[in-house]
């Protein structure tokens, strides 16, 4: 049995000439829980409808649980798709639209019924088969739009943009609970989002795609902490971003000349390298620090400060000449006011070192 249950295999899609998605490899584990990150209009979305068979690659291909399936049409594939409006069918009742796609798949009425009941219950709906799609909350919905998808048993779920409609407070609860349906169910999820709180709280690998192309793929943590690219640092969250030369290279180590001053941290690069150095905001820390691994950063002076519940965020400047703009977030107990001068380090080991 092939563990890569889901491989893009050199993919490219051109419309009219416009190169829609570049060449990208990728290879999703049986039971993985992908998201496909990006901004709009990245290709993302593109790569879902690829791997759903709406779209037909112009290069490359795409296979399942080793099977080819680049030009088989979407409903002769093992995969099933909740799509951002949900596709819902207004004339339909709830158990009607939960069962329609196993009706399209000629299953039995009696299996249909069983089966849609089933997978109403998974989802929490059980009794509200005779409503109406308009009786329901966005919530119940999308809890529609879903127990339709899961009927059919596909091997491989795709999610486009499925909480975009959801208010703050629904969209979070969902996203607990596709995280608890994937694991239930043990199917490979591959879920389009834009939103980096959302791809963080529910991934087991992020896909950050960026003009077509894969920017940086990995588990949340590694992306965020350590991203691959400048995109990938600054898409992912806040960063801080210095821009330096490196004038010293040894035993691991490099010496980077920035606005912040020579800044010695892990890594590698040649001499004369043009690099920037990242540090997320809640990396930087008031106080001396100590031990090995301090990067002292001098001093900053708050500008402004807003108090966020979990932290103080804060924008200070820095640098030698105290121009260099810096955002800190301090723990909730560190009272600061703006004109406060703070002295400020992180650990070097924290700084990621990425090429210009």
């Amino acid at each position: 049995m092939n563990d890569n249950h889901l491989e893009l295999l050199g993919i490219r899609k051109e419309y009219a000439g416009v190169v829609a998605v570049e060449r990208v490899d990728l290879k999703v584990a049986r039971g993985e829980f992908l998201v496909l990150l990006g901004p709009s209009g990245s290709g993302k979305t593109t790569i879902l409808s690829m791997i759903g068979g709406f779209t037909v690659p112009t290069k490359g291909h795409i296979h399942i649980d080793g099977r080819d399936v680049t030009t088989t049409p979407p409903a002769h594939r093992p995969t099933a798709t909740v799509f951002q409006d949900y596709a819902l069918f207004p004339h339909m009742s709830v158990l009607q639209n939960v069962s329609f796609g196993l009706a399209m798949r000629k299953v039995s009425r009696p299996v249909r019924r069983e089966r849609a009941e089933a997978a109403l219950g998974t989802m929490g709906l059980s009794g509200l088969g005779d409503r109406g799609i308009h009786q329901l909350s966005g919530g119940q919905r999308q809890r529609v739009a879903l127990a339709r998808a899961i009927a059919v048993e596909p091997e491989v779920l795709l999610l486009d943009e499925p909480l975009g409609a959801l208010d703050q407070k629904i969209r979070r609860q969902m996203q607990d609970e596709l995280v608890h349906l994937q694991k239930n169910l043990g199917v490979t999820f591959v879920h389009v989002t834009h939103d980096q709180e959302e791809a963080m709280s529910v991934a087991d690998n992020i896909a950050l795609i960026n003009n077509g192309l894969i920017e940086d793929h990995g588990p949340p943590d590694r992306v965020y902490l350590r991203p691959a690219s400048l995109f990938a640092a600054r898409f992912m969250g806040d960063s801080n971003i210095f821009p330096g030369e490196v004038v010293r290279n040894e035993a691991g180590r490099v010496e980077v000349v920035t606005r912040m001053g020579n800044l010695n941290i892990p890594g590698d690069a040649e001499t004369g390298a043009k690099v920037h150095l990242v540090l997320r905001p809640e990396q930087i820390k008031v106080g001396a620090g100590e031990g090995d691994d301090t990067l002292p950063l001098g001093r900053a002076r708050v500008i402004d400060v807003t108090f966020q519940g979990t932290h103080r965020l804060c924008h200070a400047l820095g640098g030698a000449d105290g121009t260099v703009e810096l955002l800190l977030r301090l723990p909730p107990e560190h009272a600061v006011s703006p004109s406060d001068f703070l002295n400020i380090y992180a650990r070097a080991s924290d700084a990621v070192l990425l090429r210009h």
